[in-house]
């Protein structure tokens, strides 16, 4: 692999976060349309301009892991270095990003060190980078550590060290939704549902306790239940969950940041 094909992994990524960004309605996450005081159209084309700084700390991730070729304690440090600069780059960019960095930096690596890695295989091989601990991580707990400790919630390294699950989760209902014939747009909303309906969102935790968390998840679990956003049912729980979620200020980023994971892996996957 050369380091175009570097930079193509990580534009492919950032791709992927912005079909993320691009969906409407999200429930509680930005999208193009006017949320009023909380989220307006300003944020989110802040969100668009911030993601590209994504792109070189996504590639010299994906020249590491080529690099080292192996799932080894040194690669784990090298991408810990790489991520901490990259959202370093990113909240100069405008931030938002912070658990996509994660989520992507890791599938990325991954798809770079195992070229013929695809869909399941994938998310496996990060899995392998994430087992190690990153022995350079600055000493305090952060937000995300600190919430799942006092919750017990897997939280993102969880997810990783899963394999994630709620990235395979989604794939499975990109594929599912396709061969329904559900329109590409609808298919990944169903998606980003069924992984807000059983994710222990530590950024949720962090909002709005265990009891929103749940909330949250039994909203998602309606309009699934209902048929998915292609129903008409499906569609109007869908829109009292997102306006319930706006009007509280409750925000699933880390299932937003699990479904750019899926809709990247799934482009590497069909050759987008």
């Amino acid at each position: 692999m050369s380091s175009r094909e570097d930079e193509t992994l990580a534009q492919a990524a950032v791709t992927a976060l912005t079909w993320q960004l691009e969906l409407s309605p999200k429930p509680g996450l930005p999208d193009p349309r006017d949320l009023g005081a909380r989220v307006t159209r300003q944020d989110h084309r802040a969100l668009r301009w911030s993601a590209k700084a994504l792109v070189p700390g996504l590639a010299a991730m994906a020249a590491c892991a080529r690099r080292n070729g192996a799932a080894t304690p040194e690669l784990r440090a090298e991408l810990g270095a790489i991520g901490r600069c990259t959202e370093h780059s990113v909240q100069r960019a405008g931030g938002g990003h912070r658990g996509a960095t994660w989520v992507l930096g890791l599938l990325v690596a991954a798809a770079a060190m195992e070229p013929g890695a695809r869909g399941r295989e994938l998310a496996a091989t990060a899995k392998k980078i994430a087992a190690h601990p990153d022995r350079r991580a600055p000493r305090r707990p952060s937000r995300g550590s600190s919430v799942s400790a006092q919750y017990g919630a897997a939280g993102a390294r969880g997810e990783a060290r899963a394999g994630f699950p709620h990235v395979r989760r989604a794939l499975d209902v990109l594929a599912e939704a396709r061969t329904a014939g559900t329109p590409e747009p609808y298919a990944r909303l169903d998606a980003l549902l069924t992984v807000m309906s059983t994710l222990q969102d530590t950024e949720l935790l962090y909002t709005a306790g265990p009891h929103g968390l749940r909330h949250v998840q039994a909203g998602a679990r309606a309009v699934i239940d209902a048929g998915g956003t292609t129903t008409d049912a499906g569609h109007e729980a869908l829109t009292t969950l997102d306006t319930d979620l706006q009007g509280r200020g409750w925000s699933p980023r880390g299932s937003g940041s699990l479904l750019a994971g899926a809709l990247f892996v799934d482009a590497i996957a069909l050759g987008r």
